[in-house]
């Protein structure tokens, strides 16, 4: 790891507005310096982390920022449509939308090893923001939306990078990652200093392979859809029941085994849905939330009944330690 890469034992924790307006100026400042009259190609995911390096590179650089948001068929239900219009339209940044869901997908087929499919959808990103790059003129830098867990899992050997990382040395793009050295709620912290709106700053963090890595095992199209319609599910009863914003993370897992079961009176050889929630400060270690058994009996019977290919719902109840939030 790079001397870069390691949070200063003096550097404060961002804990007041004051505290994240203080970074969002020297950042400017950075980004500026380090930027210049060039153009930056961001991944814009919209996600919490990339939503902010995005505003803060508008603030300094803004038309100079090129966003791009890459639909590799691994997103959550309405994802995409959410993204272009929420900076597109209302934030007015200059956004390139690519389609690249077969591309991606066909790519991961038969693929299990979760460590693989990482490498395989970071190397498809940077092949897509390499021929993005090739079509625009001025583009010298990658913005990324790295946060300091993803560096130290990174540097531990739990995971492969979260982010797309490792260019390859023909692309010439130099990294820009202004919020690297920060945790979670840091980063929701200049989120808000940056007045984004509240929906965007406290949205669930959502890892850079999508749900690439809650379809476990190799991805297949039916199960994936089985993953992101459940999710769906969770997360508007969640919402209903005034759990939203009050669990910091919540979704579903769709693993690659089929399990007997009984539905329409018949025999039926179908995946469970296993639900993960959690409650963290940085992401470095979680909790498992107390959650009415009632609700979980109901989501249990919205999933069971509107997703297809599904018979048992399961609740994940491992705090981290010993488990990773996510399960890949």
């Amino acid at each position: 790891m790079q001397q870069s890469d390691v949070r200063p034992q003096s550097m404060e924790r961002i804990t007041s507005k004051a505290l994240a307006e203080r970074f969002i100026e020297e950042q400017v400042e950075a980004l500026r310096k380090q930027v210049g009259d060039s153009k930056v190609l961001l991944a814009l995911s919209g996600g919490v982390d990339s939503s902010v390096v995005a505003a803060l590179l508008i603030k300094a650089i803004g038309k100079n920022l090129v966003c791009v948001h890459v639909n590799h068929g691994l997103l959550r239900k309405g994802e995409p449509e959410q993204v272009v219009k929420v900076f597109r339209d209302e934030m007015g940044a200059e956004l390139i939308y690519v389609d690249a869901v077969d591309r991606f997908l066909d790519k991961l087929a038969g693929v299990s090893d979760p460590e693989q499919k990482r490498h395989i959808i970071g190397k498809e990103f940077i092949d897509v923001f390499a021929e993005e790059a090739t079509k625009l003129k001025g583009i010298k830098f990658l913005a990324q939306g790295t946060i300091y867990p993803d560096i130290l899992e990174s540097k531990d050997g739990i995971k492969a990078h979260h982010n797309v990382g490792g260019l390859p040395p023909e692309l010439n793009f130099e990294l820009v990652e202004p919020v690297k050295l920060l945790y979670k709620d840091e980063v929701r912290e200049v989120g808000v200093a940056l007045g984004l709106p509240a929906g965007m700053v406290y949205r669930q963090p959502f890892p850079g392979p999508g749900l690439g890595v809650r379809c476990t095992g190799a991805i297949t199209r039916d199960r994936l859809e089985a993953v992101r319609e459940s999710d769906a599910i969770l997360r508007e009863e969640f919402a209903k029941n005034g759990l939203e914003g009050k669990v910091w993370q919540y979704f579903t897992i769709v693993p690659d085994y089929k399990s007997t079961g009984i539905k329409d009176g018949k025999r039926s050889y179908e995946w469970p849905v296993i639900i993960r929630a959690v409650n963290t400060r940085d992401a470095v270690t979680a909790t498992v939330p107390a959650l009415s058994f009632e609700l979980l009996q109901h989501i249990t019977a919205r999933i069971t009944s509107e997703v297809k290919g599904v018979n048992r719902v399961l609740l994940d109840l491992s705090p981290k330690p010993t488990g990773t939030i996510e399960w890949e």
